[in-house]
């Protein structure tokens, strides 16, 4: 699990197994498997909650990463609410967003997974896995 400083290309999009995580299912952490889309495999990921990732807004803060519009465009976030809006311009599910590269065990594909961790309303809490990209 890594940060990512430099600019990247998403190339496509991994399957993943669960992308939906709620209250006590990701405590202490969410683990789920992603399929390389290279050499097709079976990856974990391990997501702990306050722990794992990095804002996502690092990202996209001066195009340094990825543009805004890319990560619209592959469905990775999207824009947030105004009412949400202290979490930053873009979320998904207008929860505090994080991101973190990793990549894959077999073929060594880098991939950058996107995610959202927070309470949706009292009592629920939700860690949404948007997804997992390959990148270069």
């Amino acid at each position: 699990m890594y940060s990512i400083s430099e600019k990247i290309n998403i190339t496509g999009k991994a399957r993943v197994e669960k992308s939906s995580f709620i209250n006590d299912e990701a405590l202490p952490s969410a683990a789920t498997i992603f399929i390389c889309s290279h050499c097709g495999n079976k990856n974990t990921i391990t997501i702990a909650p306050y722990e794992s990732g990095f804002p996502v807004m690092q990202l996209y803060h001066e195009d340094k990463v990825l543009p805004k519009s890319e990560l619209l465009k592959h469905g990775m976030v999207s824009e947030t609410s105004q009412r949400m809006f202290h979490f930053g311009e873009l979320t998904v599910n207008d929860l505090p967003t994080l991101y973190f590269g990793t990549h894959c065990i077999s073929c060594q594909s880098k991939y950058i997974a996107i995610f959202s961790y927070g309470e949706k309303q009292p009592g629920l809490m939700i860690l949404t896995i948007s997804g997992v990209w390959k990148y270069e």
